[in-house]
């Protein structure tokens, strides 16, 4: 690369970034100036452009301006916390569709597993990946022959989705487990043509036994409260005497959706979350505050009993339902502690790069208990585990149900407690949910269930410490911050189970 275009290069970089700062900021300098701060914007941000031009002149290839911004972009992003980022203008596109309840791919969701590799959860039924022969937890070692080593499940995924037609080859690791404990692998590459994959929010409805009824809810979606409101009344005319709202595998969705959800379950005019976003320089509320509100009757009767299931990975707008149902005492809480993700992602359009955006933490949200549960999560007030390899288990268990047999995937195979399947030695047991399914069986009402299972709500819903949008200084360095276990990449969904 010759000196000329490098500095030319560099110049253009250099003067997107001053726009960028001030497009963000809004107004940044007269803020800083009505708050006496004798800051010189430009001496500080001088590094940025030092560290261009060195890149520019002295990388061992010639980079574009294209990727260089929107690496630089990538890296401001990445230093503020773990959920924000910038979205590229195909990023984009697929969390507009996802959203929509479909997306172009090939229908299925991947996570890593405890190794670090990406593996596949499950993929759709009828989908091409299923068409093609993909298994849950097959493990991708690569995708058009470039390695998934290193790779986390948000760059995978972006090499996995694609325009409706194309195709992409995987590289495929399959182990199959032989009954003396030891197990064979095979490596096989799959070539699979993407397509146009409706997603649905509820993965089964079913009742199981002693009339409990059972929806799995996969994401919040545009669809999601008005599939969930069906599936209930359809659940409530069968006899349901009693339910079970299962938010496991839950990486959540849109916040809206939350709220309709709860909808169904809370009386009219309950408080459902509310938000808390950094405060204006002269102390007025910013523009990202509100306050959710149930603005109907419920669906389901009040006095019916009614347990949330949840993991370690049930998060966002599936922690804002568990935490509103837990406080309002409309639900037992089972399971394990939720992921934590309670902040607020806006999704900022920018100019240039064309079509690209950044997804900028503006908020945090509250539960009813007027607490932030970020990074800290909601604790169940019965607490029951799944081992990984029990997890595992249940999986390929539930799969195998329908694999086969298409009119078992809203009635897939749970254990002892669900009808139509004969419990042997062999049977993998939803530990969860039967536990859920034993206390709603007892011979007691509504209120005296929960006066037996029902936590203190400042046990269950603890505030966190990692309140950073009002008090910079509270900020945790990277070394500092508690331990979190990752969710998973949706490709969409996130879908540890089928």
């Amino acid at each position: 690369m010759n000196k000329r275009d490098s500095r030319r290069e560099f110049w253009i970089i250099f003067s997107f970034f001053i726009l960028m700062m001030g497009a963000l900021s809004n107004a940044f300098l007269p803020r800083l100036s009505a708050e006496d701060q004798a800051v010189d914007v430009y001496r500080e941000i001088e590094p940025i452009g030092d560290v261009l031009d060195i890149v520019l002149r002295e990388y061992v290839r010639e980079l574009s301006v294209e990727e260089t911004v929107e690496g630089a972009i990538s890296g401001i992003m990445s230093a503020l916390d773990r959920n924000s980022a910038y979205v590229s203008a195909e990023e984009l596109e697929a969390l507009r569709e996802e959203t929509k309840g479909e997306f172009e791919g090939i229908g299925v969701s991947i996570k890593e597993n405890e190794d670090g590799q990406i593996m596949v959860f499950m993929p759709i039924l009828g989908s091409p990946a299923a068409e093609a022969g993909v298994r849950p937890y097959d493990i991708i070692t690569a995708i058009d022959g470039k390695s998934t080593e290193g790779l986390d499940t948000s760059g995978a995924a972006n090499l996995i989705r694609g325009r409706r037609g194309s195709y992409v080859n995987l590289t495929i690791l399959r182990r199959t487990e032989k009954e003396d404990g030891t197990h064979t692998e095979e490596t096989f590459d799959v070539k699979v043509q993407r397509a146009r994959i409706p997603l649905e929010s509820i993965k089964e409805f079913q009742i199981l036994h002693n009339q409990v009824g059972y929806i799995r809810l996969n994401s919040f979606s545009d669809t999601t409260a008005a599939d969930l409101e069906k599936h209930l009344k359809e659940l409530i005319q069968q006899g349901m005497r009693a339910f079970v709202l299962d938010l496991r595998w839950n990486s959540g969705g849109l916040l809206s959706a939350s709220e309709e959800v709860c909808e169904l379950f809370l009386p009219k005019g309950s408080l459902v979350t509310y938000t808390r976003g950094r405060k204006s320089v002269n102390g007025t509320s910013d523009k990202d505050e509100m306050r959710l509100y149930t603005t109907r009757e419920a669906v389901l009767p009040s006095d019916m009993p009614v347990v949330v299931l949840t993991n370690s990975e049930t998060a966002s707008a599936a922690e804002i339902v568990t935490g509103a149902l837990q406080f309002y005492q409309r639900a037992i809480v089972v399971g394990q502690r939720t992921f934590g993700k309670g902040s607020v992602q806006t999704i900022i359009p920018l100019e240039r790069p064309k079509n690209s955006a950044l997804r900028l933490t503006t908020a945090l949200y509250y539960t009813p208990a007027d607490v932030t549960i970020d990074h800290q999560g909601i604790l169940p007030d019965k607490e029951v585990e799944m081992s990984r390899d029990e997890e595992l288990a249940l999986a390929k268990q539930m799969y195998s149900s329908f694999e086969n047999n298409y009119e078992n995937q809203y009635k897939q195979n749970h254990g002892s407690m669900t009808p139509g399947y004969v419990a042997t030695d062999e049977t993998a047991e939803d530990t969860p949910l039967a536990a859920a399914v034993e206390i709603l069986s007892e011979n007691l009402d509504w209120p005296a269930l929960v006066e037996k299972y029902h936590k203190d709500i400042h046990e269950t819903q603890v505030a966190s410490d990692s309140n950073t949008i009002n008090d910079p200084k509270r900020a945790l360095k990277k070394s500092e911050a508690p331990a979190q276990k990752k969710s998973p990449e949706e490709v969409p969904p996130a879908d540890p189970v089928p």
